[in-house]
């Protein structure tokens, strides 16, 4: 099959392999079967007669080849994306597609503002990408998002990264921990805790390691987990205590199911970003919504708290 036959379809499979060199995670993104993306990508060798990754071991690793293609499709992708958002900026606001990247944090508050956004723009669509950080960095970088909502913009390429709210961590215990309730809990006594920690490529385990290695702390990690639901029950059953946003625990917090420990020097107050591409001409369905996010995003999430800081206020026997 020459080259001239390949399908844009097979170039984004093809380049989902290359960014994440994992046949399982790309077929994850794109849902597809691992079959079909082998499939593929086999494909692609055949109509370049050459081979474009390699397998040692259990990794995968592009070749010299595959490297070359994975740029060309980029750059396709590039093309076409940019192509799309001209022909959407003459459509103007009634109609457009977005794709929005969010870490996993985000969604707990994201699809509701998104919800009030699409209600505005009716012929508007969206598609969320959700993942860890070091994911959706990779999807920004590839320019396969027209926006990233995200705790700490990437340091490492050119990007606009405005604040639109304050992003609170806090530590997490069941009720009945035997610090629940104390005050002013030292960070050394809290290093003396088992800790449920999120995956490699996290934002908040990130954040925890660097507050832990900041002050020549050692981590204890009982056990590492890639949802935030799931450290939570884990949490809830008595097996560690966790760092967390708190816009991930309210309800857990209401219900009294999970309790804030009042550790000195916490909460940890980040900030919520809205991110795209400093190069990326935005269409104006993402600029609106860039737009909502900087005025709505803040007093979204200042109601979410409020409940779960009332609550925690009550269970201190506070005013």
């Amino acid at each position: 099959m020459p080259m001239r036959h390949v399908s844009l379809r097979q170039l984004r499979v093809f380049e989902a392999v290359a960014r994440h060199l994992s046949f399982s995670r790309a077929a994850a993104e794109l849902h597809l079967t691992q079959p079909a993306v082998s499939m593929q990508v086999k494909s692609l060798e055949q109509a370049a007669g050459l081979p474009l990754v390699e397998q040692i071991g259990k990794k995968i690793h592009l070749t010299e080849a595959g490297h070359e293609l994975q740029a060309r499709a980029r750059a396709i992708d590039r093309e076409l994306r940019a192509a799309e958002e001209a022909l959407g900026a003459m459509r103007g606001l009634t109609q457009g597609r977005l794709t929005i990247g969010l870490v996993s944090t985000a969604k707990y508050f994201v699809p509701e503002l998104l919800g009030r956004f699409l209600k505005a723009h009716p012929g508007v669509t969206a598609k969320l990408e959700v993942d860890n950080r070091e994911a959706i960095i990779g999807l920004l970088a590839a320019n396969s998002i027209d926006l990233a909502i995200m705790g700490r913009p990437p340091q490492n390429m050119e990007t606009v990264a405005e604040d639109f709210a304050p992003h609170p961590h806090v530590i997490i215990a069941s009720p009945d921990h035997p610090l629940a309730g104390k005050r002013r809990i030292p960070l050394a006594r809290l290093a003396e805790e088992t800790f449920v920690i999120r995956e490699p490529g996290s934002g908040t385990r990130g954040l925890l390691e660097r507050l832990f290695a900041e002050h020549r702390l050692a981590l204890k990690v009982s056990m590492e987990m890639a949802s935030n639901e799931t450290i939570k029950q884990a949490v809830i059953a008595g097996m560690g205590v966790s760092l967390l946003s708190l816009h991930t625990v309210g309800l857990e917090l209401v219900t009294r199911r999970l309790v804030i420990l009042e550790v000195a020097g916490l909460p940890i107050v980040r900030k919520w970003y809205v991110v795209h591409l400093a190069q990326k001409r935005l269409s104006p369905v993402a600029r609106a919504l860039d737009a909502f996010l900087l005025a709505e995003g803040g007093r979204h999430l200042a109601a979410l708290e409020a409940p779960a800081r009332d609550g925690t206020a009550r269970a201190r026997g506070a005013p």
